[in-house]
């Protein structure tokens, strides 16, 4: 399985698999109708109080992608019942960050991908 990252805001592909949106909230300004998003996983999100302290400030990444992943190690989340429901072998996880560099869906990526 390929696992990709792209921001919710950007257009769909053909290419873009199983389109899983990881945020906690709803994206602002996105209409669900036009999201094409066939998953909406929640509970892969960053704690509200975890995502409320690091406020996507950079210097906070290092630290919030080391708490994220005990979160994710602790809930033991996994993407295996949403695969299990498709043939897709790609998954594009979306997420509505403005960073494309420092964001959860890059931790919760790498962490997947160990799995």
């Amino acid at each position: 399985m390929e696992i990709r990252i792209k921001r919710v805001y950007d257009p769909s592909n053909a290419d873009d698999g199983l389109r899983v949106l990881v945020d906690r909230l709803w994206p602002r300004g996105v209409k669900k109708a036009d999201a094409a998003v066939d998953v909406w996983a929640k509970d892969l999100a960053p704690s509200t109080e975890l995502r409320q302290w690091f406020n996507h400030d950079e210097d906070r990444f290092e630290e919030f992608a080391h708490r994220y992943r005990a979160e994710l190690d602790s809930a033991e989340l996994s993407l295996e019942p949403v695969m299990a429901a498709t043939d897709h072998v790609v998954v594009t996880l979306l997420y509505a960050a403005r960073n494309p560099t420092c964001n959860h869906a890059m931790v919760l990526q790498s962490w997947l991908q160990l799995r």
